[in-house]
């Protein structure tokens, strides 16, 4: 099986560099032509029919729409982006200098949101849902893009990347992808993403 991981095209808060987990943000139009590129290095690779899994986020449905229109999407709703708490659309200019931002830069990102998720938290709920879904999926040796967030990237290949890279090895930007090739491990039956590069 082969999976592509997408992340969704650029937004106003992308723009500012803001925590933008649950606001609801639509693509600008400068979103557009990126996607529109994808749509065509997807095709290239022999990507043009797959299942399409998308975080509940509108730019995420926007995105799968523009990539692959008229699809079925399969919304899930656990592979939203981490909840930032109360440093939802705040960014580093707005949050400099504050005590809690203070705690959680010195954790090199570790410590929870201050009421919302941590890392720990957000990638387990990533990780879960993507397994779900791909044993839902294995049978049929089917070809499966996910449109979801950067966050949503990393967790997924922290957990399953081989050889194994850390979450923030995976930062990759709007409208880019890796594609993976899917292995269960002999006797453990362990899920594996292998062969990674970008697409």
């Amino acid at each position: 099986m082969r999976v592509y991981l997408i992340r969704h095209g650029v937004t106003k808060g992308n723009l500012e560099h803001r925590y933008v987990g649950s606001t609801e943000e639509v693509l600008l139009p400068e979103a557009d032509e990126p996607l529109l590129s994808l749509k065509k290095r997807l095709e290239k690779d022999g990507c043009r029919k797959p299942h399409l899994l998308v975080s509940p986020m509108l730019r995420c449905r926007q995105s799968a729409e523009i990539l692959f229109p008229g699809e079925k999407q399969t919304v899930v709703e656990d592979f939203r982006e981490c909840d930032f708490g109360t440093f939802e659309y705040k960014n580093y200019e707005e949050l400099n200098g504050k005590a809690d931002y203070q705690r959680f830069l010195d954790s090199m990102g570790e410590a929870p949101f201050p009421g919302g998720e941590s890392k720990m938290e957000f990638s387990k709920r990533c990780s879960s849902a993507f397994e779900g879904e791909l044993r839902k999926l294995m049978s049929e040796e089917a070809e499966v893009v996910f449109v979801v967030h950067g966050g949503t990237i990393m967790a997924v290949l922290d957990r399953f990347s081989e050889p194994h890279r850390d979450y923030y090895d995976w930062q990759i930007g709007n409208a880019e992808g890796f594609r993976a090739e899917v292995t269960e491990e002999v006797g453990s039956g362990r899920i594996r993403l292998k062969e990674i590069r970008r697409i």
